[in-house]
């Protein structure tokens, strides 16, 4: 086994310096309207040129190498933290998928509507084959709200609520810096959190998540474009 895909593995998260740097300004300018909607978080759908660039990204060498190949992005989230917009997360893992509509299928609980996309709770095996690249549009240091991993708690299953605190008071946590143009890449169930921001900067990231999956009909990935 490759020594990054060991690594991403064995820890859950990796950042991979410099991913988008020379398409930052394509990333921009596809999610500009996304921010200027001025909401904490937005999720993004029938955008093509937003579709493009996450297979584009997905497709490159350097995810490749962390993560394999075979990839489909199925979800994206525009999110800004900044003075107008701050906000904080408690440690959690995330659960849910985005659906193209709303359908019947065993073991899928519908949830809730979000800018208009249907997400719904599927069996945890489908997350664990799951995973999520968080692309930063702005620097982000400890100031203004770095995401923190529990390492390796990718591996622990769905936890109990009552057990999610015990996790991350236990374990060794992952401080997510990065610079303009980084991308970091997590399994989608690690357990993570987020504090408020301090100082006046606005703290952009375009999350994706990405499947290898096909869901059971009649239900489809919402997609991105």
């Amino acid at each position: 086994m490759d020594k990054t895909i060991a690594a991403f593995q064995a820890t859950g998260a990796l950042c991979l310096r410099g991913l988008i740097r020379e398409r930052q300004k394509d990333w921009e300018e596809v999610s500009r309207p996304c921010f200027e909607l001025g909401k904490p978080g937005h999720r993004i759908a029938r955008s093509p040129d937003m579709e493009a660039l996450a297979r584009s990204v997905c497709q490159s060498s350097v995810f490749g190498q962390a993560a394999g190949t075979g990839w489909v992005p199925v979800r994206a989230i525009a999110f800004n933290k900044s003075l107008k917009a701050n906000w904080a997360l408690g440690w959690h893992q995330d659960r849910t998928i985005a659906v193209a509509q709303r359908e019947e299928a065993p073991g899928y609980e519908v949830l809730s509507n979000k800018d208009g996309l249907t997400h719904v709770e599927p069996p945890f095996a489908v997350l664990e084959r799951m995973v999520t690249l968080r692309l930063h549009l702005d620097p982000v240091d400890e100031e203004n709200a770095p995401l923190l991993v529990v390492k390796g708690s990718h591996k622990l299953g769905k936890l109990l609520d009552e057990e999610v605190e015990q996790v991350a008071e236990k374990s060794e946590t992952l401080i997510c810096t990065a610079e303009a143009g980084d991308g970091w890449l997590y399994a989608t169930p690690v357990l993570h959190a987020s504090a408020r921001a301090f100082g006046k900067r606005q703290r952009r990231v375009i999350h994706l998540d990405f499947s290898r999956d096909e869901l059971p009909a009649p239900l489809e990935w919402a997609g991105i474009g």
